[in-house]
């Protein structure tokens, strides 16, 4: 399966970017192509409600930044593993901007599957990411192929690798 995996932790050997690294050895352990992003390296704006993209650009967006990078991506991916880091209970503005800018093609063509990596140092934070990313599978008819969640003491170890490896699995 053709996997994209949106990473959105500012942090290069941070807890999310360890999830999203460990996600991918494990896909292309199995097999898989995986393709991993760094988005908060990006610079991508913020939808502008400006209706271009359903008008005149006939789905295109009219912004010309760093999404122009993932729209082919997008496009062609058939899993969608968003990683980020949680803040302040949600996820973070990082991963916010690509997600926002879908708008202009309504849902990705192929994505059939969808994971969730999030961490953050709080235990009890992850309603809203988990709640949002449920509404995005729902509206985007893509299958869940799990959640995991690593809270400070859960960060960088056997047992969150080994359930980031279950979600694999479960492709």
């Amino acid at each position: 399966m053709n996997i994209l995996i949106l990473q959105a932790s500012p942090r290069a050997k941070g807890n999310t970017a360890w999830m999203a690294e460990e996600y991918k050895n494990a896909a292309e352990a199995a097999g898989h192509q995986v393709t991993l992003v760094n988005v908060s390296k990006k610079k991508i704006a913020g939808c502008l409600a400006c209706e271009y993209c359903h008008n005149k650009g006939n789905g295109a967006c009219i912004q010309k930044d760093d999404m122009q990078e993932l729209y082919p991506l997008m496009a062609e991916a058939e899993v969608l593993v968003l990683a980020a880091p949680i803040y302040y209970f949600t996820l973070c503005a990082q991963i916010q901007a690509p997600i926002q800018r879908m708008y202009c093609v309504n849902a990705p063509a192929k994505v059939k599957k969808m994971a969730l990596l999030v961490s953050s140092y709080s235990p009890g934070v992850y309603s809203g990411a988990e709640a949002e990313y449920k509404d995005i599978c729902n509206y985007w008819h893509a299958e869940d192929s799990g959640i995991v969640t690593a809270k400070i003491d859960e960060q960088k170890t056997d047992e969150t690798k080994q359930k980031i490896q279950a979600i694999v699995n479960n492709l």
